[in-house]
């Protein structure tokens, strides 16, 4: 039969971002019960890992009534403020000359992380108790025992709240952890023995009631990210990723896939193209190693990557997997192979393969809800 007189093929070509906000929801209330009596709150920065900062907050706010939510520049915390009017909107990155106007206009809650950064807040009249960080052993952002000796009486009423970062939370025996927690509360003790404080993020929930203290900033496993990898993930996946094959093709044996020739057949195998790349944020170190997934005969078949991932295809080897045709989608992050998996896989983390997915435009977005 001719390619002209063959029946028209169903032609997708973008790939598609399917974000469940009801198991994000559900990874709250659980986290919530996990940390209990402690406060829950968000982080939502990098617009929310990629997912959408205000349709997150959105669900956050109306259906589990948080309150906090925790933002990485004051640009982010405006958006979300116009919004949400009653919440406390903390910004881990500080205030400077940058955002001050910002800090006035929204109410914003910076977190003071050095001297300088005191002495800047002094200066401005703004009606809002900020939060200090203070310096337990990651060595990043945050006031150093040495620092904390030279403020005043009045220096340290300023504060609303004491926080500090765990750097090794995901490794439950890891020693930083006893470390950490004993300087915490030793700062608490000598400098703060009043004030509410925070002291753990997502993988810090996991680790007992003594690292939640007031309130625990919940971030990477709201999204579904397993940030106790020592134990099975009790968070629901959020993400979805998957995109249309756009052509179903034969390979000889001995031909070879992609750029720079890196995979070359051993038999005869079939292949599909699936518009989806790099330039979609799917990590180029999945080239020859990654995993797309086509449901056939009703389970779940593994389709490796072969050849190089380039930016807009990936070519994986579906010899075997029955029935797949042009515009069939195949499924690069879902419930069977989550970011987890892929991250793994890809020789990274899954917070950078969610904030690269996240944020890229080149998807049709949806948004799942009850």
């Amino acid at each position: 039969m001719s390619i002209f007189t063959s029946p028209v093929a169903k032609i997708f070509t973008q790939p598609i971002l399917e974000i469940d906000l009801n198991n994000l929801l559900d990874n709250y209330r659980k986290l919530s019960e996990i940390i209990a009596p402690a406060t829950p709150s968000a982080v939502i920065k990098d617009d929310a890992y990629g997912l959408g900062a205000s349709e997150v907050a959105k669900i956050l706010y109306e259906q589990a009534e948080c309150r906090n939510f925790w933002v990485a520049h004051a640009i982010e915390g405006a958006k979300i403020a116009k919004d949400f009017p009653e919440a406390n909107i903390f910004v881990l990155q500080g205030i400077g000359e940058d955002s001050v106007d910002l800090f006035k206009q929204y109410s914003l809650i910076p977190v003071i992380s050095s001297p300088e950064m005191l002495a800047f807040w002094k200066k401005q009249a703004i009606e809002v108790k900020p939060v200090i960080q203070v310096e337990t052993g990651l060595n990043r952002l945050g006031f150093t025992k040495a620092n904390l000796k030279r403020l005043s009486r009045k220096d340290l009423r300023i504060f609303g709240m004491v926080i500090s970062h765990l750097s090794c939370a995901d490794e439950k025996d890891h020693f930083m952890n006893a470390h950490q927690l004993e300087e915490f509360n030793f700062i608490k003790q000598k400098y703060f023995p009043e004030l509410p404080a925070s002291l753990s993020a997502s993988d810090g929930a996991f680790l007992g009631p003594d690292f939640h203290f007031d309130m625990v900033r919940l971030g990477a496993a709201l999204y579904g990210i397993n940030t106790a990898p020592y134990r099975p993930n009790q968070m629901q996946n959020v993400i979805t990723v998957k995109a249309p094959v756009l052509q179903v093709k034969d390979l000889a044996k001995g031909e070879f896939v992609g750029y720079s020739a890196t995979y070359r057949a051993a038999t005869k195998r079939k292949t599909a193209i699936v518009s989806i790349g790099y330039g979609d944020g799917i990590p180029r170190s999945l080239s020859n190693t990654g995993k797309v997934f086509f449901k056939s005969e009703g389970q779940w078949k593994e389709a490796r990557i072969i050849g190089r991932v380039s930016m807009d295809n990936i070519i994986c080897d579906i010899s075997g997997i029955e029935d797949i045709c042009t515009g069939d989608m195949g499924y690069i992050i879902f419930s069977e192979y989550t970011l987890d998996d892929i991250a793994r896989d890809a020789g990274t983390i899954s917070y950078e393969v969610l904030s690269r997915v996240g944020k890229n435009t080149r998807y049709k977005r949806s948004y799942i809800t009850k």
